[in-house]
């Protein structure tokens, strides 16, 4: 995936001699010149959702779950934080929370910059590169080809690892999907499908999604697309794969699709549809395209493969194209959302995907306070570590907000407005905004589910939050900037709370 502007603005005169001989391995467990109480203690830095050590992450790629270990890897640029020529990084987890830092995966070569993309464990070997070898698919994309004028600069390529990740040996007969000529052709996500028995690739083609088949990741047949007549908006980091209607045996298959203009809050977002799928076309209703997230930062959202557990895990990428390089960091860039469990429901006809915090999270809890009735607004001081989970339970007819601040006057506000019936996250006061004027606003999501209370869960990290309402049937994520941790947390218009449970968490690092 690319951000907003062409490569070769970036790149001008960098040579690709350059691109190979800057980009060592910059990722190391720890500093050797910090101490442990200051590692990852920047201003602003999460501190219980993944961010890379130091330098500019984007969108989280290829993960999977493997011999005791769930890999993440994601787009990675280790000599600046901003974007730049594409690498994959790469972090592993046993338990989802967690997380090592490891070496960088994948590096540039002489096709050109790795761009995002997916992984797989082949079981069967059928690739021939050994049994359970772990898999990548990329997109090639060649700076030489754009900067000529050319629209067919990406293309799609493999590498192999034997030794769960640790190294990656690139296939000599890249690459194995060539461009035929679609300037934007890149991010395939490969599952293997079992009524088939073969694999399948997405991959985004501009303003659709293309669907190949493979009996071996090295040769690639072409079997479909799938798209809404007339969009003209950017598709990328496409996703496939079935799941369960909650209570029934019915199966259906989900489509994610990342569209890199006209969120519902503006600028990015990730969006699905749910249809059904044989092994070469999607089949759904392309005017029925939904929102995973209606918060302004949840971007590339994409799931593991190989799960154990049959769960649908995803993680997204915490940020927005339209201020995504200039956010007021200045060791490293972008962080990545909490993983979430997907589960798709069936109400009133229509098919609904439901997203929430992983049970993993109890891990990093360190006190709470249980079963807190509220009957008058209240006003809580919580730790300037700024982390905490709360859980919340209001009457549905009622106007419900909470407000975090701090001593500077700065606040952000979310809650529950029963006029429009919308939810909403306000970070207009909430800190540094003028580095872009757009990212001072109030994101709404519109509450299209009715019972007698309304429940919210919301993860606070140091610059970022999370709010999943109606049991992650409405889920909204913004990142902000105060100028010192919140450290109040008040609860306004609460005359009709139910419940309140506040947590907090620890830091993983």
């Amino acid at each position: 995936m690319t951000p907003p502007f062409k490569v070769t603005a970036f790149l001008g005169a960098i040579s690709f001699l350059l691109i190979l001989i800057s980009c060592k391995n910059k990722i190391e467990d720890k500093d050797s010149n910090l101490s442990a109480t200051q590692y990852y203690k920047e201003q602003y830095r999460p501190q219980y959702h993944y961010s890379p050590d130091s330098m500019w992450m984007n969108d989280p790629n290829g993960m999977v779950y493997f011999d005791g270990e769930y890999h993440l890897f994601y787009q990675y640029y280790p000599d600046s934080i901003v974007w730049g020529p594409m690498h994959w990084g790469h972090a592993v987890s046993k338990d989802l929370i967690h997380w090592n830092h490891l070496p960088i995966a994948l590096y540039p070569d002489s096709l050109g910059l790795i761009f995002s993309g997916s992984t797989v464990i082949d079981h069967l070997n059928t690739a021939g590169f050994g049994k359970d070898a772990m898999v990548a698919i990329f997109t090639h994309h060649n700076m030489n080809g754009e900067k000529a004028g050319r629209i067919d600069f990406q293309f799609q390529s493999i590498a192999y690892s034997l030794d769960n990740a640790r190294s990656f040996i690139k296939y000599s007969g890249n690459p194995v999907i060539k461009n035929t000529g679609i300037k934007d052709f890149r991010d395939p996500k490969v599952i293997w499908h079992e009524k088939s028995q073969k694999w399948v690739m997405v991959l985004a083609a501009y303003d659709k999604a293309m669907f190949y088949s493979s009996s071996n990741l090295k040769d690639w047949t072409y079997t479909s697309e799938f798209g809404i007549s007339g969009d003209n908006r950017l598709w990328e980091c496409p996703d496939l794969f079935p799941i369960k209607v909650e209570g029934t045996d019915e199966l259906k298959w989900v489509l994610i699709t990342s569209i890199q203009k006209d969120g519902p809050n503006g600028g990015t977002a990730t969006s699905y549809f749910v249809g059904d799928f044989d092994g070469k076309s999607f089949v759904g209703n392309n005017k029925n395209q939904k929102w995973l997230d209606y918060g302004a930062d949840n971007y590339a959202l994409v799931t593991f493969s190989n799960i154990p557990d049959g769960r649908t895990l995803a993680i997204g990428w915490m940020s927005n194209w339209q201020y995504a390089q200039q956010v007021p960091t200045k060791k490293w860039r972008s962080a990545m959302t909490i993983p979430r469990t997907l589960h798709l429901y069936k109400e009133n006809g229509d098919f609904s995907l439901r997203s929430w915090p992983i049970a993993e999270l109890d891990k990093i809890k360190i006190s709470s306070v249980k079963n807190t009735r509220v009957k008058d607004s209240i006003i809580t001081s919580i730790a300037p570590t700024s982390m905490i989970e709360l859980s919340v339970l209001i009457s549905h007819e009622s106007t419900f907000k909470v407000r975090l601040s701090n001593d500077e006057s700065e606040y952000i506000d979310l809650g529950y407005d029963s006029a429009t019936n919308e939810l909403y996250l306000d970070r207009t006061k909430a800190g540094l905004s003028n580095f872009n004027e757009t990212f001072a606003a109030r994101h709404t999501c519109p509450r299209n589910y009715m019972s007698d209370t309304l429940t919210m869960k919301l993860l606070l990290d140091h610059s970022s939050i999370e709010m999943f309402s109606d049991d992650g049937r409405s889920v909204m994520t913004d990142i902000f900037f105060p100028t010192t941790p919140f450290t109040k947390l008040e609860i306004l218009d609460g005359s009709k709370v139910i419940d309140l449970n506040i947590a907090e968490l620890e830091s993983i690092w």
